[in-house]
Order: structure tokens, then C-alpha cells, then sequence
């Protein structure tokens, strides 16, 4: 998510939302965004329900939730998705700016 926060005015600038949805409870997942103070939205899933939607891997050798990276333009429609092997494996910022262009 430091990415994410270092790249945030670019999305700003290209008119994209940036949405985070973590599996803690609401009350750790609020306490954890005050504290890091992240400008973008942030929903907790407890319960899972985002991740079994969207078909996103738990690993539990692997700390959890894998990453997973989604472009959903403003019809809704999903136009991008890439589903991490590993906490490090994430789209480059560059890789992300060229899909929303």
C-alpha cells in the first residue's frame, strides 16, 4: 500500500478511484488506515465476501491474502485483473498508468 499512497495524486489526476479492501474487522481495518493515514478508500472484509467474488488466493503459509490488483471502469465493467503469487508481486505504477490510459 505504499505504493498506492506514493502514486495517489497520479491517480487523482487520471480521474481513478482507488479502493482497498482488507480482510481484517472493521474496527482493526479503521484503526490501521487513522493510523497510516491513507487518502484513498479503504472497506474491510472480514467475512471474505470481495475476495470469493472476485476469486482472490489465500495462502496461509504465505501471510494471508495474496495481492490482487483490479481496473473496473466507470460502466463497471472489469477490465484489468492481476492475482499476486506473493506479497512482493504487484503491478508496476507504469504497468497500472498505461491500462488506465
Amino acid at each position: 500500500m505504499v505504493q498506492l499512497h506514493r502514486d495517489y495524486p497520479d491517480f487523482v489526476k487520471m480521474d481513478t478511484q482507488v479502493i482497498v479492501i482488507g480482510p481484517e474487522n472493521a474496527a482493526s481495518f479503521r484503526k490501521y488506515w487513522l493510523k497510516k493515514g491513507f487518502p484513498f478508500i479503504g472497506l474491510p472484509d472480514p467475512e471474505h465476501k470481495v475476495l470469493k467474488l472476485y476469486g482472490q488466493e489465500v495462502k496461509l503459509f504465505k501471510f494471508g491474502r495474496m495481492p490482487a490488483q483490479m481496473l473496473i471502469d466507470k460502466s463497471q465493467v472489469l477490465r484489468y485483473v492481476h492475482y499476486g503469487h506473493s506479497m512482493a508481486d504487484i503491478p508496476s505504477h507504469e504497468e497500472i498508468m498505461r491500462l488506465i490510459h
